[in-house]
């Protein structure tokens, strides 16, 4: 009987320190069936066959980040694991799956062994940021314990709460009851909302794509530091089947979570990806390549809601499906909070930076997004690309995304940020799966915006794999001037990617290229496509700098970096200042301006600066 007793006190102990993982939770507190049975896998525990891992079995397999910090909390992430390998089962995708549910079938194959996890944060030092191990005066300021199985695929996500504004701390992961820890982190909180603050640093990528090269732009950031945030807006994976020395894992399309799961498995083993994750908080949001290529309310390019689709493009995987699957890996592998889907996908938020700026991050994908373009279809999209119903982001954020719009404007924040997937101001001339092809929810923006005289507005985007600097303005409506900018509500600011596919070499051609699109296209004020890498935007209370950087090449993981332009917004100008870039840029091409390539690099790690070049940009394949 005291065994019993004893067995049920350490089942109830067991279930409440599973509850603080957060990836054992729904993404969504109106969508139990996207969460674990916290009893069914205390009740595996128990079993007279479970046998317990060793500390020594375990490694901290994937590294560590952080990332969606709050004023006074920031999520905290690793994985704990026996190997490297995914949980390939779909237990969690499947069937009703409903929070607490009788035991069945599914859960037989999940790990029958809970991992222990601790893990601490206390005020950071400028010393500790690449060390190992704790020094062991630290000043802890927030402690706690989870737990973890193959259910959630080992992944642990805690929120690290009671800490202060505006604040870096660092972080470490033990294995309980042991000396094996992580690496130790470095992560940052946000400002109060009615705090004074006179700047803050974003780092801004999208579209990492692992076959393609490697990731040196998240290497030398990392290196380089001085940031505050990291922003990722969008295709942080991609779902071929790329192969070459890079190859995906697995070796396919991604449908089934456990392809998820691995992907983004593989793409953490990254060493450059592991470096800026662990020493910087990210705010991410997905585009469409973390589920699948071009992707709408319902359906992909290459998948559609049709049987035929379903039987022949889909290996038996729905739209529907695909889509759960995708989520819940993606939710499981980001440091990212677990808002509210509101009976949907939500994963737009907003986050208030004192009373400096507003940092509004959209889905202009996956949530509610009309009919896109799909190769197939774009005559179609061009005969209704003007049509009111037409939304990037449905109806509902829309509302928010107007509504947030003007109470940061109300409540006296200076700037703000939209960081958007997609290209906004029609940089792209007459795209069709950016802004330009919805053009109605393009023009509800701009209304609000005018309407509301909300001003000093930067936009960011990615998707495009170029870099892209434009104007924001109604044509047909303001008497914009490309020259000075007048008639201008803004800014955007796109950056190229991490490693994803540009412009091909040689680097004259990519030069001549940008020239034609700039003078083609009144609001571009800079292009520039051969480079991949990333952008930094400082925001200050009287301007906004943003200073765009290239990786000579991609083929190699290398610690080189080349400045390639600096552009400026002053407050209540609404446009960029002329001349644009000062004049000159690096590479591609600026209104007014002219083109001058050194091939001055900045060596990250060394910290000294080179003449240098590459003959290849990407892993041939």
């Amino acid at each position: 009987m005291k065994v019993v007793i004893l067995s049920a006190l350490a089942a109830v102990a067991t279930a409440v320190e599973l509850s603080t993982n957060l990836n054992y939770h729904s993404p969504s507190t109106r969508h139990s069936d996207l969460g674990i049975d916290l009893p069914t896998v205390q009740r595996r525990t128990l079993k007279r066959d479970s046998v317990p891992y060793s500390p020594d079995d375990l490694n901290f397999t994937h590294g560590i980040a952080s990332g969606d910090p709050y004023p006074t909390s920031v999520i905290l992430w690793t994985r704990v694991a026996p190997s490297l390998a995914s949980d390939l089962g779909n237990i969690t995708v499947e069937g009703n799956v409903p929070l607490y549910s009788h035991e069945t079938e599914r859960y037989i194959i999940a790990d029958p062994n809970p991992i222990c996890v601790d893990w601490a944060v206390w005020p950071a030092t400028s010393s500790n940021a690449t060390r190992w191990k704790r020094q062991g005066n630290e000043t802890v300021v927030a402690s706690g314990r989870a737990y973890t199985t193959s259910d959630i695929d080992f992944t642990i996500k805690v929120e690290a709460g009671g800490l202060s504004p505006f604040t870096e701390y660092n972080y470490q992961f033990t294995i309980c009851g042991s000396d094996k820890e992580s690496r130790i982190g470095k992560t940052k909180t946000t400002p109060d909302k009615n705090d004074n603050v006179s700047e803050v640093k974003l780092a801004v990528f999208s579209c990492s794509n692992f076959p393609n090269g490697h990731f040196n732009a998240y290497g030398n950031a990392a290196r380089k530091g001085g940031l505050d945030y990291v922003i990722h807006l969008g295709d942080y994976i991609y779902e071929s089947a790329g192969g070459g020395e890079r190859a995906h894992d697995p070796p396919r399309v991604t449908f089934t979570l456990g392809d998820y799961r691995t992907r983004h498995g593989q793409y953490r083993t990254d060493p450059d990806l592991q470096l800026l994750a662990a020493n910087h908080p990210w705010i991410p949001t997905w585009d469409d390549h973390e589920v699948a290529n071009n992707g709408y309310r319902d359906g992909f390019s290459a998948l559609n809601n049709t049987e035929a689709s379903f039987r022949q493009g889909g290996r038996m995987v729905s739209v529907d499906q695909r889509k759960m699957n995708a989520v819940r890996a993606y939710f499981e592998w980001m440091p990212i909070r677990q808002v509210d889907l509101d009976d949907n996908l939500r994963i737009w938020r907003s986050f208030e930076l004192g009373n400096l700026a507003d940092l509004i991050i959209l889905d202009t994908r996956n949530y509610d997004r009309s009919i896109t373009s799909l190769g197939w279809n774009d005559a179609y999209i061009e005969l209704i690309r003007d049509e009111a119903s037409r939304s990037l982001m449905g109806g509902r954020q829309e509302s928010w995304f107007y509504r947030t719009l003007k109470e940061s404007k109300d409540r006296g924040a200076k700037w703000r940020i939209i960081g958007s997937q997609v290209i906004f101001s029609g940089a792209d001339g007459a795209g069709t799966d950016t802004w330009g092809g919805y053009t109605a929810n393009r023009n509800r923006t701009l209304q609000t915006l005018i309407d509301n005289d909300i001003d000093n507005n930067v936009f960011l985007a990615g998707d495009s794999h170029r870099n892209q600097v434009a104007d924001v303005t109604w044509l047909g409506e303001l008497d914009y001037n490309p020259a000075t900018g007048s008639g201008s509500l803004g800014v955007e600011f796109a950056g190229t990617a991490v490693s994803s596919s540009g412009r091909a070499g040689p680097i004259s051609a990519a030069n001549t290229y940008a020239r034609n699109r700039v003078r083609d296209t009144d609001v571009l004020q800079w292009h520039e496509g051969y480079y991949r890498g990333y952008f930094v935007l400082s925001v200050h209370k009287d301007k906004v700098t943003a200073g765009f950087f290239g990786s000579p090449t991609v083929a190699t993981r290398n610690p080189w970096e080349l400045p390639l332009a600096n552009l400026t917004v002053l407050s209540g100008e609404n446009k960029l200042s002329r001349p644009v870039a000062g004049g000159k840029v690096e590479a591609g091409f600026a209104k007014g301006g002219t083109t001058t390539g050194t091939n001055l690099t900045l060596n990250t790690e060394t910290k000294k600066w080179e003449v240098i070049g590459f003959d290849e940009m990407f892993i041939s394949r």
